[in-house]
């Protein structure tokens, strides 16, 4: 694996009209890590997830990798630079094979073009056995070789999931996106996916940084964690510490904000939403 580096949000800012759904959030994401973004519904952690994977582009502040700037790329040019995501609802094309899955993601790193491809040069085959090599290898890692010939759609959704999973690794990333990772499984799919977080971790040397519901599953599995509550960063430090942080607990237990929270402001003072999708 390349080295890994960190990942750090400096002072992004997100407006959705007259809604700020991230305000000033600063955090670095630390090379190897498990790193939790977590907060109550409208957090802002979604639009977190967008920016940095290059899907929204922030009204101030900056994503960097090292040393390489972020903010203005596209999604692609993200990718190639070895940022992989998933999604919260399943993204996979359900009429192919596990497989056939995995060999999308792995498409920007093929280097045979259309006409020796046309041609059928030995290359293109000796470069294709390759990748299927590799897919292979992934699906082993995550235990999916029994369904590697299964359409995805006929998968169970635990396996789905874990296949979102591997067909970001089949971009070999240095740090990988989970968009609740675990959301609608059950506690042995859960713990099955926290297993391979840490494996992916841990084995691949890959920088994980996810967003989550599943309180449980952050406290076990992230060397740090970071809350939103309205679009503002309110804690970043350990989960030890996290879960007796006066300002975390106020937000998820609904206790009295400070006078210059955004909880403290009108519903009906913010003109619009968040986006669809928005958490």
């Amino acid at each position: 694996m390349v080295g890994v580096s960190a990942l750090r949000v400096d002072g992004v800012t997100v407006r959705f009209g007259a809604l700020v759904a991230l305000d000033a959030v600063s955090f670095t994401v630390e090379p190897g890590t498990v790193h939790a973004v977590i907060g109550p519904n409208g957090a802002g952690k979604s639009t977190c997830l967008n920016v940095l994977s290059g899907v929204y582009r922030p009204h101030a502040g900056s994503v960097y990798l090292g040393d390489r700037e972020l903010t203005r790329l596209r999604p692609h040019h993200i990718a190639r630079l070895g940022i992989a995501r998933t999604f919260q609802n399943i993204e996979l094309s359900g009429t192919q094979t596990v497989e056939d899955n995995l060999l999308l993601g792995r498409h920007h790193l093929m280097r045979a073009g259309l006409v020796a491809t046309a041609l059928g040069l030995p290359s293109v085959s000796r470069e294709e056995r390759r990748h299927r090599a590799r897919v292979r290898e992934i699906t082993d890692f995550l235990g999916l070789s029994a369904a590697i010939d299964r359409p995805a759609a006929l998968l169970p959704y635990g396996l789905r999931k874990r296949l979102e999973v591997a067909r970001a690794l089949a971009l070999e990333p240095r740090v990988l996106l989970l968009d609740e990772p675990v959301a609608g499984m059950d506690t042995a799919e859960t713990a099955e996916m926290a297993a391979a977080i840490l494996a992916v971790r841990a084995e691949l040397d890959v920088t994980v940084l996810l967003v989550e519901h599943d309180m449980g599953l952050v406290t076990r599995i992230a060397d740090r964690v970071t809350v939103l509550d309205f679009g503002r960063r309110i804690f970043d430090g350990s989960p030890e510490a996290m879960t007796s942080d006066p300002d975390v607990v106020a937000a998820y237990l609904g206790g009295a904000p400070p006078s210059d929270s955004p909880r403290a402001v009108s519903p009906s003072a913010l003109l619009g939403g968040a986006p669809e999708g928005e958490k």
